[in-house]
């Protein structure tokens, strides 16, 4: 008598640089960013460290926009920490995984720096906050779908002169990014407790 063997499936192999990419992402917002982000304001929000200073201010026909010059200055000024979760929220992340992963309600064929996937700029903390942590949810979400096979796949036209760069390439840059602009968020939060609370800075010391 023959006996025959249970087929058994294949085991997908690890996706263990997409695991390494999720996990510095994951860290650097849990225990990092987001923690320092509590109990902002709007006026430090909006605060100006110096002037002139970059921020999200109304344009003439009132709608909310990031201040900003293309091409940017040598020197650029100051930025708000409104402008930097704007920038990073939006632009970083926000514009990105509407591009790349969907959805959006930009036109099927509007690449990863269109406007159009994320227009709005809040000029109030929570909407900045909110902003923040909608945009970053949704980058850490399409790089959880990804397996390591896709991290190296070209980002495709939606990329431009980036388009044939391999998704790692991305990741690795936004990450770099969030965590530039974070840092200084966290400054500027640091810079605005020491001028106007300097009992809460003498006591955090």
């Amino acid at each position: 008598m023959t006996t025959t063997e249970p087929t058994i499936p294949p085991t997908p192999p690890p996706s263990v640089w997409r695991d390494l990419l999720l996990d510095q992402l994951s860290f650097y917002w849990d225990f990092h960013l987001w923690p320092r982000l509590e109990g902002l304001t709007d006026t430090e929000y909006l605060w100006e460290p110096a002037s002139p200073a970059w921020s999200v201010r109304a344009g003439a026909d009132g709608v909310p926009r990031l201040e900003q010059e293309v091409p940017e200055p040598e020197v650029p000024p100051v930025t708000t920490i409104a402008w930097r979760m704007v920038h990073v929220g939006r632009d970083v992340f926000g514009r990105r995984a509407r591009a790349l992963f969907g959805p959006t309600d930009a036109p099927a064929d509007a690449d990863m720096f269109d406007a159009r996937h994320w227009p709005e700029a809040p000029v109030t903390a929570a909407g900045g906050l909110a902003m923040l942590e909608e945009g970053y949810r949704s980058w850490q979400a399409g790089i959880a779908a990804l397996d390591d096979e896709s991290l190296l796949r070209p980002i495709g036209p939606k990329g431009l002169a980036y388009a044939e760069f391999p998704m790692a390439a991305l990741v690795t840059h936004l990450g770099r990014e969030a965590m530039a602009h974070g840092g200084e968020i966290c400054l500027l939060r640091d810079l605005y407790r020491a001028q106007y609370a300097p009992s809460a800075s003498a006591t955090a010391g």
